[in-house]
């Protein structure tokens, strides 16, 4: 259908040739009474749609969809149950700013509020998380309506989107036209920066003889990792980043130091420390890097650029705030430090190489009775996948280990949860990456309970010809549970315990749902397993390494402390000054 062509349609019609203006290729979804105009004519649509087993994998999907590919990631659910089972996915991608367009069916709008069978105000339950939502109660509306959330959902701070639309609105007709123009008046995302405030960050990054890029998800989220790259070569300004900017600077360049925060590296945390200017580009300083906000990087100014003004001062005072893509403000940063004077950085980095090798990540040994050690497993995993591979993960240990072990030399390479920590996110988000880059290899990294809270998708996968592979790390525990239990709580293990190897049989649930499996027991299967998993590419491949149960996270900066009570094993702190010296 040309754009502006004008014809009756029913609501359905106009949803779906709307979602095809919008270039939407596929959809993650389930049907119900209130969607089921749109799914009839889903039958016959040329948009894919990939019917999963709970709505919370239909948004997980969508959000792994777009974070793999950078496109909107969609997904179409029916109303009530429908409806709520999708608010976990959509504050998810709330937090960690990830463009999608969620579409729900509604009752009739004679009936809103009426308490109507699978009637839910989900557009009141999800203001809260969602960067703007709609309730389409008329059919001439719907084009609109899709045309306005996908500009939202990509622009400015990327976020989820929500088109609420009635069972009413989808069965009446109304003449079809794709709009021209969107309908939002005073939305208007500041994407250029100030010239004064960049050639002033310009003066304090040459001025400073300790700077430090502390890099949020943000970068990843512009497209920016090229011009990061270019002012950070240009620079010599060494890079940390963030849980969620993993990727959007190589890993494996000697100026990087790693991900800073309550898991993160020694030299990550010493670099923001002892930094006297933190050039924060697309990150929102949240509790898990700074710790205790007072005695976070006290004697650093900041210079604070991001997309969204609401975030600039509202953790940490900014000394220079920057409102703008984090594209252009690179750019132009870039392009103002062409004509200052650096001061000579070789100290401040050959005191955080210092750090970085007084403390380096460490690998626990195997266990005596053969268990494995999760960090080498990880390790090894991303070794012989290699750095070209995407890596999604659930929530938990086996995440943290992932931020440090894989290789992250690439953007869009690394999904995951980061700010609202959601169990549970790795199976559904691993299938929507694997379909939005099927020529990749895509891996899964998971845990054994995190893996248990949206299983189902596995079927999904199996049905639908999607090859992904996940590693389960079986510790038979919720070991992030366990670890601060056992550090804070006397080694209370309260409900942390799942119990036995065998239950679930993890190997036989994968096969009873259309996946190859493999189970590893020892060092020697380690290796051998990861190849035959990365032969199998026809149906989907689950890999179970039984690893060791109370293997730690080190690094950790105990939550609310300040980050200079950093442990790197039981009590034990880094000697800041000692090397500082």
């Amino acid at each position: 259908m040309e754009t502006g062509e004008r014809a009756p349609m029913t609501g359905a019609q106009s949803l779906l040739a709307a979602l095809e203006h919008a270039g939407v290729e596929v959809i993650f979804g389930i049907p119900g009474a209130a969607n089921l105009p749109v799914y009839d004519l889903l039958f016959d649509s040329p948009i894919r749609h990939i019917l999963v087993r709970h709505e919370q994998g239909a948004g997980h999907a969508a959000e792994g969809y777009a974070v793999a590919t950078g496109k909107v990631g969609v997904c179409l659910t029916t109303s009530g149950p429908g409806a709520t089972n999708l608010v976990t996915a959509l504050a998810d991608a709330y937090m960690d700013s990830v463009p999608i367009v969620a579409i729900t069916g509604q009752v009739a709008s004679t009936a809103v509020g009426t308490d109507a069978f699978q009637e839910a105000d989900v557009r009141g339950i999800t203001m809260p998380i969602t960067k703007h939502n709609f309730m389409v109660t008329h059919t001439a509306d719907i084009a609109q309506a899709i045309k306005d959330a996908f500009h939202i959902a990509s622009t400015g701070r990327p976020g989820p989107v929500l088109v609420d639309i009635t069972k009413d609105a989808l069965a009446s007709s109304a003449v079809f036209e794709w709009p021209k123009t969107y309908n939002l008046p005073g939305y208007k995302p500041t994407l250029k920066p100030h010239v004064r405030q960049i050639r002033e960050a310009a003066r304090m990054i040459a001025a400073a003889e300790r700077p430090v890029f502390y890099i949020g998800g943000g970068v990843i989220r512009s497209g920016a990792s090229a011009q990061l790259r270019a002012l950070v070569k240009d620079t010599g300004i060494p890079v940390v980043a963030t849980l969620m900017a993993q990727g959007a600077f190589p890993s494996s360049d000697p100026l990087f130091y790693g991900m800073p925060g309550m898991h993160g590296t020694v030299a990550a945390v010493g670099a923001l420390q002892r930094s006297d200017l933190l050039i924060a580009i697309g990150a929102r300083f949240d509790d898990r890097v700074t710790g205790r906000l007072d005695a976070f990087a006290p004697g650093a100014a900041v210079i604070h650029a991001d997309i969204d003004p609401a975030e600039i001062g509202k953790n940490r005072a900014a000394d220079l705030p920057i409102v703008g893509d984090a594209k252009a403000v690179l750019i132009e940063l870039d392009k103002a430090l062409a004509t200052e004077t650096m001061q000579d950085l070789s100290p401040w980095r050959a005191f955080l190489d210092s750090l970085r090798r007084r403390y380096p990540l460490t690998l626990d040994e195997d266990t005596e009775d053969g268990k494995l050690s999760p960090q080498r497993v990880i390790q090894r995993l991303g070794e012989i996948a290699g750095p070209q591979s995407v890596f999604v993960t659930g929530v938990g240990q086996h995440q943290m280990w992932s931020s440090h072990f894989l290789p992250h030399d690439h953007p869009g390479h690394w999904v995951t949860s980061g700010g609202l920590g959601t169990m549970g996110f790795c199976l559904p988000a691993l299938m929507g990456a694997k379909v939005g880059r099927p020529d990749a290899c895509v891996w899964g990294i998971d845990g054994d309970g995190s893996f248990q809270m949206t299983q189902q998708e596995l079927t999904t996968c199996s049905l639908n010809d999607i090859p992904v592979k996940v590693a389960i790390i079986n510790n038979n525990v919720l070991g992030m549970i366990r670890q601060h239990q056992k550090l804070f709580y006397g080694k209370r293990y309260s409900n942390s315990d799942l119990f036995t190897d065998s239950l679930p049989d993890f190997c036989k649930l994968a096969e009873a749902m259309g996946a190859h499996a493999i189970r590893v027991r020892t060092p020697e299967e380690l290796d051998p397993a990861i190849e035959e998993a990365m032969a199998i590419n026809d149906r989907p491949v689950l890999v179970e390494f039984q690893v060791a149960r109370d293997a730690m996270v080190w690094p950790m900066v105990p939550a609310g402390s300040s980050p200079d009570n950093m442990n790197i094993g039981f009590g034990v702190s880094p000697r800041w000054e000692e090397e500082a010296s």
